[in-house]
């Protein structure tokens, strides 16, 4: 299994894409779909008050902590 080691944010600060340990960059909607299907280790999938799929670390909640791909 995958795990998130890497961020890339947006200029407002919202995660655009992740970092796997296997070296692949992933969107958002992306890492979210793999973490629903079980290929990704260390998240937490959480449903929004919009009933959305919501991305979250383990550890950190808010992947605060991980640097940046760039």
């Amino acid at each position: 299994m995958e795990e998130i080691i890497k961020v890339q944010r947006n200029f407002q600060g919202d995660i655009i894409n992740f970092q796997t340990s296997a070296g692949r960059i992933i969107s958002y909607r992306k890492a979210v779909q793999e973490a629903e299907d079980g290929l990704l280790t260390g998240v937490t999938l959480v449903t929004d008050h919009n009933g959305s799929a919501q991305l979250l670390d383990q550890t950190y909640e808010d992947f605060t902590q991980y640097p940046s791909i760039y």
